[in-house]
């Protein structure tokens, strides 16, 4: 039972460090139409990112080990499914309490690279520990005044009840896939690989219909059309139903893993 602690342990952390540095994506749109760098920007967060797809890729295999073994104890891992799925909104929560410390972080390290031209000695700058201290000593609280002036309005409805409901489902794409394999052990390599299928189905979503008119009202703030407020009223917004989403995937969980298993009877 140790090693299945432990693997637990391992998957929600990766989870963790995958929602964290998800939820810290959508503030980058603030750094960029305030400093105008978004090529700057962009390249800097890809780096980040990477740590975030290193752990993405490592949570795929350990979910299989883990209900492999499962399968082998006739255990049902309902629970330990549903800690992954808290630990995404953990993480989310991580990410929103962060949010104004990376920004301030953020922007000093988009004009470092401007200055260094070079993301390797950033990083290196950046581990120093005189650097370390400094940061450690820039954290700052969220507080009421972030929102004040917002115009909330100003966003569409329609596109936060749909980053919540894709949201939901990236959530629990790989997690439903996986544990679908309960419900037909016969077919569980088929049944797992339907985590790729959930998910880009997802991404597609996300890429028609959110990231199209998110990307919009950051460009017209960038050019003058709309406030800075506005966007920083749709990365609030945004957050908020991102974190909505991943409390919904509890609800979407085992729904999904039941459908799935389904079409494999």
């Amino acid at each position: 039972m140790g090693l299945e602690i432990n693997l637990l342990w391992k998957l929600i952390i990766f989870t963790i460090i995958i929602h964290f540095i998800d939820t810290l994506s959508y503030s980058v749109r603030l750094n960029s139409v305030k400093s105008g760098k978004f090529a700057l920007s962009i390249s800097l967060f890809n780096m980040i990112v990477l740590i975030s797809r290193t752990a993405n890729m490592m949570q795929g295999p350990l979910i299989g080990l883990l209900m492999d073994k499962s399968i082998k104890m006739n255990y049902d891992p309902i629970m330990d499914i549903r800690q992954v799925i808290l630990a995404t909104t953990i993480g989310t929560c991580m990410g929103i309490l962060f949010i104004p410390t990376f920004l301030k972080l953020f922007s000093k390290a988009v004009l470092k690279l401007e200055e260094t031209g070079s993301i390797p000695s950033l990083v290196v700058q950046s581990l120093s520990v005189a650097n370390i201290k400094r940061i450690t000593k820039s954290t700052i609280r969220p507080s009421k005044k972030m929102f004040i002036g917002l115009r909330f309005k100003n966003i569409p409805k329609r596109l936060l009840l749909l980053n919540t409901f894709i949201t939901g489902v990236y959530t629990i794409g790989v997690l439903s896939a996986y544990y679908a394999s309960i419900y037909v052990p016969e077919n569980r390599l088929a049944v797992s690989a339907s985590s790729g299928m959930i998910n880009g189905i997802a991404s597609i979503l996300l890429t028609l219909f959110i990231d199209p008119k998110a990307a919009l009202i950051t460009d017209e703030a960038y050019r003058g059309k709309r406030e800075y407020e506005d966007v920083k009223a749709l990365v609030i917004m945004l957050i908020g139903t991102k974190l909505l989403g991943t409390l919904l995937a509890q609800l979407l969980f085992l729904p999904g893993a039941k459908f799935i298993a389904f079409f494999y009877k």
